[in-house]
C-alpha cells in the first residue's frame, strides 16, 4: 500500500487533503480519514494538477 502524504500547504488546523500515489492515487480529507477516499488513475491525477497549475482569470481562457 502506498504512503500517505499531506499537501505542502497543509496548516496546524489540518485543513488539507492528503494523497497516496501510485498506479492509482488516493485523495482523503485530513479532517475526514474515516470518511473514505476518492481513488482515479495516476493520469486523471495529472491532469488535475494541470489544472490547477494554469492561471485563471479572462487572460487564461483566450
Amino acid at each position: 500500500m502506498a504512503e500517505w502524504r499531506k499537501s505542502s500547504h497543509s496548516n496546524e488546523n489540518y485543513s488539507c487533503v492528503e494523497v497516496a500515489l501510485g498506479p492509482v492515487v488516493s485523495v482523503r480529507d485530513t479532517k475526514a480519514r474515516q470518511a473514505g477516499q476518492l481513488t482515479v488513475s495516476a493520469g486523471a491525477w495529472r491532469s488535475v494538477l494541470d489544472r490547477l497549475r494554469r492561471p485563471t482569470g479572462r487572460a487564461a481562457a483566450r
